[in-house]
């Protein structure tokens, strides 16, 4: 505190970081990236504990003892799937009514904003069937969920053949102290949200669902089930929910746990955990998981039925079965072991799940890196934009030198209408990319040869390069007023803008604002109307979000194993808007808003700097 004040200190110190600003800059860039990759390296990481001393070991044997029983349901809930072409609600309630469940039905109905190419959607009508079991030795206030969502095809039918027979076996055990509720949910995450929004009493998304008649307590934790094949070869873990929400991470550990102790092979991203950590090979290997959770969360759509669990704080995670041509190979029994046994121990709880993490990023079921190992690496890159916006801020403040005669210099101040302007044109290009694409897809069928789906695409794309035009638009409105110190407070504004809208942004979704802080950060610290305009416009251009996008696409593909040409990247980008515009109209994602309202109209602050006359 004496440092700052003290007036000579604070001039000096002052002086100091203006006059090292940019290799201050350059450090700090470096080290933030160097950090961020080394949180992979395992003697950096924490290893995973349980926090919540209710789910702690117990000499208790896990059983179930019906997956031959469990397969022949889901043999026979495939052949009525296949009769009823969907799912099979008759034959779902006789056969949950059968096991001792109370059953309920919930139709809902949901026409999209414009077709779901991918999933060939557009008019979506479903039901929803659930059992409640209830709780023998409780007053019944809480409750627990497992479902399996009714997939077409022949998918996902070993998942309700299992739900099914977990529910006869749990209904013969008298130690349940929360009731549990059994659903079969249709159209995956759109069934999901309509239950959601029916059993809590809330309509956030427009859908039209009828009421829920049957309600068990308040739910606690949840887990959503995904099998496909009778026999497995590992169990994956899927966490990452809407806009980057992530269940509490003794959740994660009570699945490792149980795996360990039952000898399933487990795996998160679909990759094994490897031993060999200080090998070059294990820490790429470690590097690869974390960046893929880190990519999953950015993206803020939800991974599984999962992810809209966590919007009404429900701790939940998808276990999804992977077959493999691994040598390893597990039975539904004793899948059906596992998830007994994680039940019983959720059974267990006094309170919701609140003691472990609730921020972290995972290279390894093994380990984990907690909130306060990886905020400084975006502390490093945020801490460049304040050390710009101070060196900016001095100059302004500075007075001007004097002439040959002893006069000081006159410097024309900026006026309000030459900061004003590029601020409103810019959030003004930012609402049109928000509001434009949906509105105009009618428009844009009836006259070019267009599919609903590609006239919302190719909108957002006209829209989003029409910004380029920005600085000529601006200028015109400013009538020659742009003056030396004119960008230095647009800049400075900018900068200050970018802090707080990225340090935001890092606080709920840190994987997103680290990206964003990645490639726009270096742009937004050294951009001025004296670089090389040219060879500046094309770096601009690469790091916009838009770029920025396509080229994690790519990335996302290469660290998946999956890699793709330039031709199947492009569709996978058009097609990862269109799901991005459909993500937040349907279930309420932020990525999309935040992206076209903030973060794009703060982009284009920095691109009319850069063409500042």
């Amino acid at each position: 505190m004496g440092l700052l004040s003290d007036p000579n200190r604070r001039r000096a110190l002052i002086s100091l970081l203006t006059r090292l600003n940019g290799p201050i800059c350059v450090v700090c860039y470096l080290a933030g990236v160097a950090w961020f990759m080394g949180l992979a390296f395992e003697p950096c990481t924490l290893r995973t504990y349980m926090s919540e001393n209710a789910m702690g070991s117990t000499m208790v044997e896990e059983r179930f003892p019906a997956g031959e029983r469990a397969l022949a349901t889901s043999r026979e809930f495939s052949a009525h799937k296949k009769k009823a072409g969907g799912i099979p609600v008759d034959w779902l309630v006789r056969t949950m009514q059968s096991r001792g469940l109370e059953v309920f039905t919930q139709t809902f109905s949901r026409t999209l904003p414009f077709p779901d190419e991918n999933k060939e959607r557009y008019m979506v009508k479903g039901t929803n069937v659930y059992g409640i079991l209830r709780a023998p030795r409780a007053p019944r206030t809480e409750a627990l969920v497992l479902t399996a969502p009714c997939s077409g095809g022949d998918s996902n039918n070993q998942a309700v053949g299992l739900l099914l027979g977990l529910a006869q076996y749990f209904r013969s055990q008298i130690f349940w102290a929360k009731d549990i509720i059994f659903l079969v949910n249709e159209h995956d995450l759109i069934g999901m949200q309509a239950w959601l929004e029916g059993y809590h009493h809330t309509n956030t998304t427009g859908m039209d669902w009828t009421p829920i008649h049957g309600r068990g307590g308040s739910i606690q934790a949840a887990l959503s089930l995904e099998l496909s094949s009778d026999v497995i070869t590992s169990l994956d873990l899927v966490l990452e929910g809407l806009n980057g929400q992530l269940p509490n991470l003794d959740l994660a550990n009570l699945f490792y746990a149980f795996c360990q102790k039952i000898g399933v092979v487990c795996t998160i991203q679909g990759k094994l955990q490897r031993n060999d950590w200080d090998s070059v090979a294990g820490y790429s290997h470690s590097v690869q998981t974390m960046l893929l959770m880190a990519m999953k969360q950015a993206s803020g759509r939800p991974w599984g039925d999962h992810g809209l669990f966590l919007r009404y704080h429900i701790e939940a995670v998808t276990i999804k079965g992977i077959n493999s041509f691994r040598q390893y190979k597990t039975d539904v029994t004793t899948v059906g072991r596992l998830l007994e046994g994680m039940f019983r121990k959720l059974n267990n709880l006094l309170e919701r799940l609140h003691q472990s993490y609730f921020f972290y990023l995972m290279p390894s079921l093994s380990h984990f890196v907690s909130i306060g190992y990886y905020m400084p690496a975006f502390g490093l890159l945020g801490s460049i934009l304040l050390l710009r916006a101070l060196d900016l801020w001095n100059q302004l403040v500075t007075p001007p030198p004097r002439t040959g005669d002893g006069d000081i210099e006159q410097v024309s101040s900026p006026g309000v209408l030459s900061v004003l302007t590029p601020l409103v044109i810019s959030h003004l290009t930012g609402a049109a990319l928000y509001f434009l694409p949906i509105h105009f897809q009618t428009i844009a069928v009836e006259h070019f040869p267009v599919s609903e789906t590609e006239a919302v695409v190719l909108t957002a794309i006209a829209v989003y390069t029409a910004g380029l035009a920005l600085p000529h638009n601006t200028h015109r409105l400013l009538s020659g007023e742009g003056t030396e110190q004119g960008w230095k407070v647009l800049k400075l504004v900018a900068l200050l803008y970018l802090a707080v809208l990225l340090g935001c942004t890092a606080l709920i979704n840190f994987s997103l604002g680290f990206i964003l802080a990645l490639t726009l950060v270096p742009m937004a610290a050294f951009v001025t109307p004296h670089v090389p305009q040219v060879l500046s416009a094309f770096v601009l251009v690469i790091v916009s979000p838009a770029c920025t996008l396509l080229f994690s696409v790519f990335f996302f593909q290469e660290l998946q194993e999956v890699p793709v040409n330039f031709q199947e990247g492009w569709m996978l980008y058009l097609s990862v808007i269109s799901q991005g515009i459909l993500d937040h109209y349907l279930y309420g994602s932020v990525i999309y808003p935040l992206i076209a309202l903030l973060v794009y109209p703060c982009w284009l602050l920095f691109w009319n700097i850069l063409f500042w006359k």
